[in-house]
């Protein structure tokens, strides 16, 4: 049999696991589950005739090399700083490596090795990145491929709660890592190019800079900057193109209350609250406000953010209990962002009849015969309970069809990868498709930034 090796059994796993499970007897698999918890491990396989469960702690340089060298194929759903372990183990012992996360500095670094061993080293085959690069390069090609000329790509994606779910005032819960939500936009200035021109949206601006996009069915959803829009540039063949600008989606609203924490400096990580356990959430909230002997931590807020009463942001805030003055944070030396993480998971954890939602959004701006045009496609995906999210389908499936793909050796692209070549992305989009992830796409007339060449 075929074995295939996956390390990590977290919620975006379950869709990947189900995946393969279901294919095991027909293509001959074997599939062994490692994680650091054996009940997470053995969850999934239960009396699988073609399954099992392991204890795998990555660092345990014994039972990592062991399972890796026991498989044919190793996908890694390790965070993104762990890769690099299993990675050295697949080159060292000649495993095909998959993952869903960017390619960092050191996993390229290991391209030339990958290669000279003929083993694919398959990255950023999720959502985002995954299904991002593979739907846009279709198109991008395919205008290409007729002699047009890109001059417009702009692509936008969000985790969201599905519209029977969305039972609070922010319309938004946590569907994936929630310190990733915090954390969102830090680093550095987010930077794309419009009409020419670079553009550039430090982090204390980000969430008040936002765009509008309408998708046909769902309404409008607003969107902000993601960091490094320009990379793309090389990554898709657009070294000329005109606008290139990606994003993230929110509900409308969103980001202006966001942007709240933002201006306080509740999201920074860089420091620790000494006694933080035992800050109310109201204690907690004031020591980001001036010190007055006698206005309310209330009236201290509104005055120094100037939120009138009757505004909806207010409400918000109301409805998060920041200003309960008995529950606690009961985070040891937490930072501002740890602390504000705490208070958010009790009012946007997913509840358990809830489903998340994934909007993909993607604009295509070219000329054709001397006249200019637009696609826009769309991507909506609903997940089916809390086990098979839309995040876990997004996710997982494409990493599971593109793992057996390379077993299969119908990916003989050899290296450290990114999904952009057609000969990979046709045929995983396509079985994505009777998956229910598909995109409609409709056409238009084009609706640059600057039709009439002015301004900038």
């Amino acid at each position: 049999m075929r074995n295939i090796l996956i390390i990590g059994a977290g919620r975006s796993a379950t869709s990947l696991i189900k995946y393969l499970l279901d294919k095991s007897q027909s293509e001959n698999l074997f599939i062994t589950i490692g994680d650091i918890s054996l009940n997470s491990a053995q969850k999934f396989t239960k009396d699988h005739p073609n399954a099992k469960g392991i204890l795998l702690d990555v660092f345990n340089d014994k039972q990592r090399t062991e399972a890796v060298q026991s498989s044919n194929l190793v996908i890694s759903m390790l965070p993104a700083r762990y890769h690099m372990e299993v990675a050295k183990d697949c080159l060292t012992y000649g495993k095909h490596l998959v993952t869903a996360s960017y390619i960092s500095k050191e996993m390229q670094g290991l391209n030339a090795k990958a290669k000279a061993k003929e083993l694919v080293f398959m990255n950023e085959i999720g959502l985002d990145p995954g299904i991002d690069h593979m739907s846009a390069m279709q198109v991008i090609d395919r205008i290409r491929d007729k002699g047009g000329k890109m001059l417009l790509f702009e692509s936008f994606t969000g985790g969201l709660i599905a519209p029977e779910s969305d039972t609070n005032l922010w319309n938004y819960k946590f569907t994936w890592n929630p310190r990733n939500v915090i954390l969102a936009g830090q680093g550095g200035a987010a930077e794309f190019i419009q009409e020419g021109k670079n553009k550039y949206i430090p982090y204390h601006r980000l969430f008040r800079r936002t765009e509008i996009i309408q998708v046909d069915g769902y309404g409008k959803f607003e969107v902000y900057a993601n960091r490094n829009s320009l990379k793309y540039r090389s990554i898709y063949g657009l070294n000329d193109i005109l606008t290139l600008y990606r994003g993230t989606i929110r509900k409308v609203g969103f980001s202006k209350a966001w942007n709240f924490f933002v201006q306080l400096g509740m999201t920074d990580d860089s420091y620790t609250i000494p006694n933080s356990e035992g800050l109310t959430y109201r204690e907690y909230l004031n020591l980001f406000l001036p010190y007055s002997p006698t206005d309310s931590v209330e009236l201290k807020l509104r005055h120094n953010l100037k939120i009138d009463q009757d505004d909806l942001l207010w409400e918000k805030l109301l409805d998060l209990d920041l200003f309960n003055g008995t529950k606690t944070i009961d985070v040891k030396n937490a930072t501002p962002a740890q602390a504000l993480q705490k208070i958010l998971m009790e009012k946007w954890t997913l509840d358990e009849e809830d489903k998340d939602m994934i909007v993909m959004y993607h604009k295509f701006g070219y000329e054709l015969d001397g006249k200019n045009h637009q696609i826009d496609s769309s991507m909506v995906i609903k997940g089916d309970d809390q086990t098979y999210t839309a995040m876990a389908k997004t996710v997982g499936l494409p990493v599971a069809i593109a793992s057996l793909k390379i077993l299969n050796k119908e990916i003989t692209t050899y290296g450290v990868q990114l999904p952009i070549l057609k000969n990979i992305y046709d045929p995983i989009l396509k079985e994505l498709e009777d998956y229910g992830v598909n995109f409609v796409e409709k056409e238009g007339e084009y609706l640059g930034y600057n039709p009439d060449n002015v301004g900038s």
